[in-house]
């Protein structure tokens, strides 16, 4: 590398995807449509005997692609600006601390970003 060149700046997620892997059917129309690339068919089933897809964890950048191309209803949720969910609180469903978000119907009841299950709030922890 030269003194013109600089090295590649790693940039934050601006998205974050999740797959609900008992609704996934593993028809891979998810992966092929993401731009990012950064979903993949796991090697685990799930209870109705398909490898469902998961999302590598970073580099999503929210744009949607992914839900508008799954058949599947509810299968695939998308989050845009996942930098400003700055919440967090441990979920008893997941069984460990997890980034937290206002329900859309009720900004009251928070859901969990790892199974979009309701949490309690005792122990919320703003991200610093």
């Amino acid at each position: 590398m030269n003194k013109t060149q600089s090295a590649p700046k790693k940039t934050a997620s601006r998205g974050h995807v999740i797959i609900n892997a008992e609704e996934c059917k593993g028809c891979e129309l998810c992966i092929a449509a993401c731009p990012a690339k950064v979903l993949f068919l796991t090697d685990r089933f799930n209870t109705h005997g398909y490898h469902p897809s998961a999302y590598l964890g970073e580099g999503c950048t929210g744009c949607g692609i992914c839900f508008y191309n799954c058949p599947e209803p509810g299968a695939i949720t998308v989050f845009r600006h996942w930098d400003q969910v700055t919440e967090t609180a441990y979920c008893p469903h997941c069984g460990k601390e997890q980034k937290i978000f206002p329900k859309e119907s009720d900004p009251s009841v928070k859901l969990c970003s790892g199974c979009l299950n309701p949490v309690t709030t005792e122990k919320t922890v703003p991200i610093k």
